[in-house]
Parts: C-alpha cells; sequence; structure tokens
C-alpha cells in the first residue's frame, strides 16, 4: 500500500471534503439537487458470496432534496495507473448493490430500484492516467449480441496533474485546496494560490 491511499481515506471521511469534492470537480446540473447535509459515509467492507473478503477505499452516500433515492459514491484512491481499474470498480460496484440488496435497501427504494452509484477515481501520480475508464474499451471488440450484451461501467477520472489550473484551482474549496498543495513545487507557488477564505 502506499502512503496516498490512507492519507487520502483519511481526508475523504470527512464530510466538508466530500461536499467540495462534488460541488467543485462534478460538472453535472443533478449535483444541485443533492441534499449535501445528508452526507453519510457507509461501510466499504463486503465479504462476496464465495466468501471472499474485498474493501472499498470509501463509499459515502447522499440524498437528492426532493426524494429519498440515494446516490451512493464509490471513491477509489491511486497513486499509480490500474489499466484494469474499471473491472475492478465494476466488481466493487456489483458487491455494492449486492450488500444494500442483503441489506433490503432496495426494497425500500422505489418499485425495488437500486440507487445509483457515481464511480471515481482520484489519482495523484506523476504520470498522465492511460488507463481505460470504460469497461467496454477492456473488451476485445465482438459481434452483435456479444458486444451489446457486454457489461457496463464509466468512472469519473480526477487526475490532479492533468486538471486545468485556472478553472478548479482559482475554486475557494478544501479539495481544490488539497490539489494545490500536492502540486505545488515551491512554498512561493502555493503562496500565490487563492486563499480559501
Amino acid at each position: 500500500m502506499n502512503t496516498h491511499d490512507p492519507s487520502y481515506k483519511l481526508l475523504f471521511s470527512h464530510r466538508e471534503m466530500v461536499r467540495d469534492l462534488l460541488l467543485g470537480f462534478v460538472d453535472e446540473p443533478w449535483v444541485a439537487d443533492l441534499d449535501l447535509d445528508t452526507l453519510e459515509q457507509v461501510s466499504g467492507s463486503y465479504v462476496s458470496d464465495d466468501l471472499c473478503d474485498r474493501e472499498d477505499d470509501i463509499i459515502w452516500r447522499v440524498r437528492f432534496s426532493d426524494r429519498w433515492l440515494y446516490l451512493y459514491l464509490l471513491l477509489e484512491f491511486q497513486s499509480s495507473v490500474d489499466p484494469y481499474m474499471a473491472v475492478r470498480l465494476l466488481t466493487y460496484l456489483g458487491l455494492l448493490y449486492q450488500d444494500l440488496i442483503k441489506q433490503r435497501v432496495a426494497t425500500e427504494a422505489a418499485a425495488g430500484k437500486l440507487p445509483p452509484v457515481l464511480p471515481m477515481v482520484l489519482y495523484n501520480g506523476k504520470p498522465r492516467w492511460t488507463a481505460a475508464t470504460e469497461v467496454l474499451d477492456l473488451i476485445e471488440p465482438a459481434p452483435g449480441r456479444l458486444r451489446d450484451d457486454a457489461p457496463r461501467l464509466k468512472y469519473l477520472l480526477l487526475d490532479e496533474g492533468a486538471i486545468d489550473e485556472e478553472a478548479p484551482w482559482a475554486l475557494r474549496n478544501l479539495v481544490a485546496a488539497l490539489f494545490r498543495l500536492e502540486k505545488s513545487r515551491s512554498p512561493e507557488s502555493l503562496h500565490a494560490a487563492p486563499s480559501l477564505r
């Protein structure tokens, strides 16, 4: 395990960090409909049906403001490129859903549907991220139903080194401050960044 993973787990086990991550780095209209006061961390450890232990990095849930439908945020922290990250997240997602079914969360939701999940990878390695962000891109091209029925999952990648410093870097939020700190080459460059105040 590298030092990046445990330190990021600790930081992103605080509601304020996850709130600022959503507000500053998830460019989707539905973010405005989230009730961020309901952010709640949930267990990311499972035992699969074949009795193998699996552990996600961090999972949060948050309620949409006008209905009791939870959006689960699956956060994975990386300091090296994993070419099969999409498959890993697909496995985690399946285990999360399996666990929610066992807890009867699905039957409590409207029409027994499972809640949506936003898989996110936060990456702070030196080389740019090169791995596929879609499971389908890792599967050999196939004709007809073989391709149509292939599993699909796409995750949101936040590659700190590739983020445009003119936009999110100007944000006054905790996650932007963390990214600035990690990317700063000198004390002067860090002092030049916008304050959180």
